[in-house]
């Protein structure tokens, strides 16, 4: 599948210096299971998307790439 969030959920994390890791545990799943939301092997479920917005001051709309400004 073809998900714009993929490469905007990875390059949020690098922009603030954050592992895969760090970010599984602050969502609360595992580290693997993130990689693979990453990957787009599986879709990103409406509450990590939600924590994520939280964790980096941006919307949802963001993001999904429906919207370039943050």
């Amino acid at each position: 599948m073809n998900y714009r969030y993929v490469k905007i959920i990875r390059d949020l994390r690098e922009d603030h210096d954050k592992t895969q890791q760090e970010i599984a545990d602050y969502l609360g799943t595992s580290q693997t299971m993130y990689a693979r939301y990453e990957r787009g092997a599986n879709e990103l479920p409406i509450r990590h998307l939600l924590k994520l917005c939280k964790y980096y001051q941006v919307s949802a709309d963001y993001i999904l790439g429906l919207k370039r400004k943050k």
